[in-house]
Formats: C-alpha cells, structure tokens, sequence
C-alpha cells in the first residue's frame, strides 16, 4: 500500500486496501466456522489490523492530503478511539489486547466501508458517522480491560467480561 501511496497509485491503494479487509475478516470467519482459534491467531489477527491501520495513515496521507486536511478532526478521533485502548491494555497487559469484540467486528465494516466511499471522493458523511461509533467502540474496549482480572483474547463484549470476572472471583481469583 505505501509503494501504491509513494508512486502516486490511487487504484492500487484501494485495491490492496479492500483485499486486505477482505482476507482480514475471511481468515477470522474460516477460523471460528472451523473450530481453528487459537490465542496465537488472535494475536497475528491484532497485529495484522495495526498494520494496515499505521500503512493506511501514510497512505492517505500521499494520495488524499486535502481529505486529510478536511477531515484531520475525524480522522484524529478514529484513530485515537482505536490506539488509546490498545495502549492502556499494553500498559495494563503487556501486550495486544486481542478482544475482537462485536463491536469492533461491525466498526471493521462499516470504517472500511466508509473509507471507500470517502477514498473515492463519494461522500465524507457515513466517515464522519462511523466516527462516534468508535469511539463508543473504544470505550467498550478499556471498559473491558479495566475488568478483566488477566489478559485474554476473543472477548465478544463488556457483558462477557464481566462475566468472566465474576467467574474469577467465584474461583478465588481476581
């Protein structure tokens, strides 16, 4: 994406950006349909988000400098809402935090959507929409680690962390 960023390849950028939102979400799905998860995945899955998350802001960035300038408020809250909790579960954790909660799952879809529509000058508005989205997104997400007694991957929400923390407790643990 960055050697489409530098050499001016719009098409390309997109191109490699939807293929890699595309096989970010097949491999999870093939994964859990066949009973294959595992705390390494889940780890690769996180690591492999960040990555396209840090080549995208360049990206966009080379190709698309007066959509950043327009929407640097936006885009500054979007990637906040997706850093800040990864680094407070770094801090708590000492690694990713992995969740892939179903609120994350959705967020996937609808930024990767917006973002196209706001890469192919289409609209800047469902961008914008997603936005608050995230951010409540976010805050699940530190919710969910102020919570939990020890780290975990594939947490689908508050609601389970909580239980799990209650399961802790009645075990003796956290």
């Amino acid at each position: 994406m960055l050697a489409c960023a530098v050499t001016g390849s719009r098409r390309w950028f997109v191109t490699i950006f939807v293929f890699a939102l595309l096989s970010d979400s097949i491999d999870g799905f093939i994964a859990r349909r066949r009973h294959e998860t595992t705390v390494t995945g889940a780890r690769l899955d996180s690591l492999g988000d960040l990555m396209i998350v840090l080549t995208l802001l360049p990206g966009v960035w080379f190709l698309w400098p007066a959509i950043v300038r327009r929407e640097s408020v936006f885009i500054a809250a979007g990637l906040l809402s997706y850093l800040v909790p990864s680094l407070i579960g770094m801090c708590r954790f000492g690694r990713m935090t992995s969740y892939h909660t179903w609120g994350a799952k959705v967020m996937a879809v609808l930024m990767g959507i917006s973002l196209l529509l706001l890469f192919l000058e289409v609209s800047s508005l469902p961008f914008r929409a997603c936005i608050p989205l995230a951010v409540l997104e976010g805050v699940e997400e530190m919710a969910i680690t102020a919570v939990l007694p020890e780290w975990r991957a594939d947490v689908p929400s508050l609601y389970h962390a909580l239980k799990i923390r209650s399961a802790a407790r009645a075990r003796g643990g956290a």
